[in-house]
């Protein structure tokens, strides 16, 4: 009897309605009418929250910019993106561009896991899950090559000597992959890298007169630059991945050592290497010549897993790098490591800037086996008198987290506008919650000390650390005024005592006395 249902319910639901050829001509028309087009601007989409499911499901290919108002970095991307929008228009109808301001949009960014801005990102099929990154595009052209290979062949198949020769001095970098057969695991790793290189053309060819012109007996990938080979890397199967590949090639969009300056820090840190080296010195120095050609020596040994960065400290412009990584005018030259995940710091031991000492220094930190270096303004004596505590590296990890007090942490720093305007503000909140004996408001400069239990956000940021065992911290996301941070801070710990893990009205509070936290096998200043 189920299976009879189970084949007539079709036909039951079909025959519930006419056939459209029975509909009326104003039913028809009814049911033709459309939703308007999503409106453009320079032939981008304009998105919102109410209407970037339906672009989705309207679009193939979709290539979204996550961005903020304010700031000069997405108007300038916005511009670029724009104009990649209008060469694509005729050229690939399928794929299209749209923007969405997400300033007070605190859902999307959550959902897409935006933390930066201008942020790009790529919709394929309609779906939202697991949209692919497009990162350090920045040029319309860029943009263009970039979705080209997201949508068609990364590559392009040389058949000739003199096509390869036409490619590598078209452009002044090219990579050439040079197979023995173009089915295999090597093959299909290069032309994946291909996809997230489109600042520079990619070819393969399997042809043995072309790998024989260039000497190459095995499959091989090569840079050429300016027209030469710069760096040959043997292809095994399963040895090398896209990310390792990617790594390799983006560095040589920069020099063996780059120079620090406002042009160079945005493809500094467009290269996905995480791992930066940096050289404060003089260039005017009596030692730079030989000091430099050390660095560089040293570079060319890891190229790929750090990246060298020169800082010159005679130019004024570079007082906040000195400034985040604590340089005196003593301490130079000065050698430090950066790793771009964490922010943590390390400090080369040795205090000359030999190639031996650079080598051990690079390498012991590729092991894991090189100290983080740590700085921490010292413990003021009147540090909890006032309403909004002023922690430091030494006692941060001791007051936040504890079990018994909810703290309520703003990271700043002092030479920020918009930092220095929110102090008032903040000094409102302590003064609101200071007979609170399970709360406290706290404030730290981050310029001067290092907290590597916290990643750090854009200035000013702000943290909430619950109380209990869990240490779950909870980034603030709201806006800067006085009633909103107290809104959160109350459904916060009303959230904490309905599942049971607080008593809001009170608790016992702990010695905040004046101690330092030690921490083992940290350095610091």
């Amino acid at each position: 009897m189920k299976k009879c249902l189970s084949f007539f319910l079709p036909l039951l639901f079909l025959t519930a309605f006419p056939a459209i050829d029975s509909l009326g001509p104003n039913e028809t028309k009814l049911k033709k009418a459309k939703l308007p087009r999503i409106k453009k601007e320079n032939n981008v989409l304009l998105l919102k929250k109410s209407n970037f499911d339906r672009a989705l499901k309207e679009t193939k290919y979709l290539l979204v910019e996550f961005y903020v108002s304010l700031p000069q970095a997405s108007q300038n991307l916005s511009e670029e993106f724009a104009e990649a929008a209008r060469q694509l228009k005729k050229e690939a109808p399928r794929i299209q561009f749209g923007k969405i301001d997400v300033t007070d949009q605190h859902d999307l960014r959550k959902e897409f896991n935006i933390r930066e801005f201008p942020t790009v990102k790529f919709f394929v099929d309609g779906s939202r899950e697991d949209p692919i990154d497009c990162k350090g595009v920045r040029q319309a052209s860029a943009f263009i090559t970039w979705v080209k290979r997201r949508t068609g062949p990364s590559t392009v198949l040389i058949n000739s000597t003199d096509q390869a020769e036409a490619m590598i001095n078209a452009d002044n970098l090219a990579v050439i992959g040079f197979f023995k057969e173009l089915r295999n695991n090597s093959m299909e790793v290069f032309c994946e890298t291909a996809k997230d290189v489109p600042e520079m053309p990619f070819g393969m060819t399997s042809r043995e007169d072309v790998c024989a012109n260039y000497g190459i007996q095995k499959n091989t990938l090569v840079v050429f630059k300016k027209g030469k080979p710069v760096h040959n890397e043997v292809l095994e199967d399963d040895r090398q991945n896209k990310l390792d590949l990617t790594r390799l090639i983006k560095t040589f969009t920069l020099d063996l050592v780059t120079e620090y300056n406002l042009e160079t820090s945005v493809k500094i840190f467009d290269v996905p290497v995480e791992n930066h080296i940096l050289l404060f010195i003089p260039t005017n120095s009596k030692t730079f010549n030989v000091t430099y050609e050390n660095y560089k020596s040293a570079a060319m040994e890891f190229r790929g897993k750090i990246t060298f960065v020169l800082v010159n400290t005679n130019e004024t412009r570079n007082g906040r790098v000195f400034e985040y990584f604590r340089i005196r005018d003593i301490d130079v030259p000065a050698v430090r490591i950066l790793n771009l995940t964490s922010n943590a710091k390390y400090k080369m031991p040795a205090d000359e800037v030999t190639l031996e000492n650079l080598r051990h220094f690079c390498q012991s930190y590729l092991d894991g086996k090189a100290k983080t270096h740590l700085s921490s303004e010292e413990i003021t004596e009147d540090w909890d008198k006032m309403p909004v505590k002023v922690l430091v590296g030494k006692n941060f990890n001791r007051i936040v987290f504890n079990k018994t007090m909810t703290v309520f942490v703003m990271f700043y720093a002092p030479w920020s506008h918009d930092c220095r305007k929110l102090l008032p503000i903040w000094d409102e909140l302590g003064e609101k919650y200071q007979n609170r004996k399970d709360i406290i408001i706290a404030k730290i400069d981050v310029t001067a000390n290092d907290i590597l239990s916290v990643v750090l956000d854009r200035y000013p940021f702000f943290r909430l650390f619950p109380a209990g065992a869990d240490y779950q911290e909870v980034a603030y996301a709201g806006e800067h005024t006085l009633a909103a941070f107290s809104e959160f801070l109350e459904e916060q710990i009303k959230t904490k005592a309905e599942t049971g893990e607080k008593d809001p009205s009170g608790g016992s509070k702990e010695d905040l006395s004046q101690k330092e936290t030690v921490i083992p096998e940290k350095e610091e200043l």
